[in-house]
């Protein structure tokens, strides 16, 4: 087995290290223009990227960064409703739009020819959104539809925004990017506009472009075509409610009788990733990754699912990409007849013994080289890259910062896994909920 482990680690380091060449400007708008250059195949990815997401929203109004994001797709004073989307399924391209706490964004992608006519259409919508009532009153019912299938017919999303609601106290990562219903239900022309005219600007826009180009065909392209769009002087530092020092641990049970397995989920606060310091950032993606990246060689699935069969599956994660504070989490689905107060003294116990045993050497190599061959392996996609750059602009990072990571990620210690284990895993800054179908009411004597 070590020698296999040795020769996996040996393949690993000989990968060719493919990275796309990358070059950044910036428009005497104040827009942001990133260039991934890749001839593999002559296509390109085409995106705009908004630093304006649901943690932007103002209060009372939870759900309009994506109610907006639908609402781009209804026209311009220049394009009909959809036809963005048609004239790219016709050039025989793919289209989408996204929304996330920090950010919201629009794509397409393309054969390489194609991209003037891209930012043509982007560019336009940008700042000639037209919209009328109609469009607000379907939109809202197509974005409340969504809420219905995605989080209230899925105990699961339910679980998981009840949670992040007990977890930010003062933050507006507490509220759902999709919104609460009673507020979704209230959107109006007014608040799409509203946002729409404070955030959608070329100085609070990055272009990235991916794929079979050259930077400076890209650059004049953009100065064409997105140069002349009116900057907003508004636009600022994106200040937002500080989230305080959590001093006591907040527990909840979330029953659904659509829960078929019960399970506990502990998030606790977390740094994300700050530009020119990401150390403490990449200690935690491995800390994740040692503690339940692999079903069968991190420590929570060998401890508790093979070694004390107290658990079904285990798990660990962290949202390393955030503006402000972010999660990191750990997961216990108990095994038939392990209850959850058991399940969750199990879980406690082998975080204990992690915390004084520390990280075994040939697993600590094995998931820092496992890391690099999934960067590695990651660059074969072109929209990938794309999304890697766009996510980590605009969460406060640098083009300098995301070409660091991988070296960041290798230079990790095992003492600094412990040392920022030691700082985040506390209870005090978490949240543990227990999940799981409505218990029988206890019989009471007469």
């Amino acid at each position: 087995m070590r020698r296999f482990v040795f020769l996996l680690i040996a393949c690993c380091t000989a990968i060719p290290a493919y990275a796309a060449d990358v070059t950044s400007y910036e428009l005497d708008n104040g827009m942001e223009v990133v260039v991934l250059e890749d001839h593999r195949a002559p296509v390109v990815v085409h995106m705009v990227w908004y630093r304006a997401g649901a943690a932007d929203e103002a209060p009372g109004v939870s759900g309009v960064a994506h109610y907006l994001e639908h609402l781009l797709f209804k026209g311009t004073e220049n394009l009909e409703p959809n036809e963005l989307s048609q004239t790219v399924a016709r050039n025989g391209g793919s289209d989408n739009a996204f929304t996330n706490q920090d950010y919201t964004g629009y794509f397409q992608r393309v054969a390489a020819d194609r991209l003037e006519l891209m930012m043509t259409m982007e560019a336009d919508r940008m700042q000639n959104l037209r919209l009328t009532e109609d469009d607000i009153a379907s939109e809202r019912a197509v974005i409340l539809e969504e809420r219905t299938s995605r989080i209230d017919n899925n105990p699961n999303s339910m679980f998981n925004e009840q949670r992040m609601a007990a977890l930010y106290q003062n933050s507006p990562y507490g509220i759902p990017v999709i919104g609460w219903r009673h507020e979704m239900e209230a959107l109006d022309m007014d608040d799409a506009l509203a946002f729409y005219e404070q955030y959608y600007a070329p100085n609070n826009a990055i272009l990235i472009v991916a794929g079979d180009v050259e930077p400076e065909e890209v650059l004049e392209l953009a100065k064409t075509h997105y140069g002349p769009l009116t900057p907003n002087p508004a636009i600022g530092e994106r200040e937002r409610p500080v989230e305080p020092p959590q001093l006591a641990e907040r527990r909840m049970t979330f029953e659904d009788p659509r829960i078929s397995e019960p399970y506990i989920v502990r998030d606790y606060i977390a740094p994300a990733r700050q530009s020119g310091a990401q150390e403490d950032a990449a200690a935690l993606v491995l800390l994740a990754e040692i503690l339940g990246g692999n079903d069968f060689t991190s420590v929570l699935p060998r401890k508790l699912v093979f070694e004390e069969n107290k658990a079904l599956y285990t798990w660990a994660y962290y949202s390393q990409l955030s503006l402000e504070e972010t999660t990191f989490g750990l997961g216990i689905m108990p095994a038939p007849g392990v209850s959850l107060e058991d399940a969750e003294a199990a879980l406690d116990g082998a975080l204990a013994e992690f915390m004084d045993e520390g990280i075994d050497p040939e697993q600590f190599e094995r998931v820092k080289f496992q890391l690099r061959a999934a960067y590695i392996y990651a660059e074969d996609s072109t929209e990938g890259l794309a999304r890697r750059y766009g996510s980590a602009l605009t969460s406060g990072l640098t083009v300098e910062d995301v070409a660091a990571w991988p070296d960041v990620l290798q230079s990790v210690t095992p003492e600094q896994v412990m040392d920022v284990a030691a700082r985040v895993l506390d209870r005090r800054s978490a949240v543990t909920g227990w999940a799981r179908a409505p218990q029988p009411e206890e019989e009471v004597s007469q």
